[in-house]
């Protein structure tokens, strides 16, 4: 099992920048696919991004291509999401999560494990 710990959220300005962090412990992080995703009131939970156990594989969701960037750090057991140009449609819980598929998984159902989230706010 691996338990995951989001940080990194707040309140930011639009046009703003935040820097995510999900941390790992029990299993290393780098033995599974890990994943954000947010989730607005009255939403479903949406995936952003994926990153593969190695890192050669990254995936990203239309909505933030190009604004969001994933990234790992087989070290820290630590995944970050770095978002640029945050918009106030950007507002939700973040998550992380982690998965045994491979080389990326864009459903909520095909991730295991669940940190608790952290909210960002974008205010206009």
């Amino acid at each position: 099992q691996v338990q995951l710990v989001e940080s990194g959220g707040g309140l930011v300005q639009a046009g703003g920048s935040l820097r995510l962090s999900c941390a790992a412990s029990g299993r290393s992080f780098s033995r599974y696919l890990m994943g954000w995703f947010r989730q607005a009131p009255g939403k479903d939970r949406e995936f952003l991004a994926a990153i593969s156990r190695t890192g050669a594989s990254v995936d990203y969701a239309n909505s933030i291509q190009g604004r969001f960037t994933i990234s790992g750090d087989n070290a820290k057991n630590t995944v970050y999401l770095q978002m640029n140009s945050l918009k106030p449609e950007d507002t939700a819980v973040y998550y992380c999560a982690a998965s045994n598929l491979y080389p990326t998984a864009r459903a909520a159902k095909e991730y295991d494990y669940w940190g608790q989230g952290t909210q960002v706010t974008v205010s206009s």
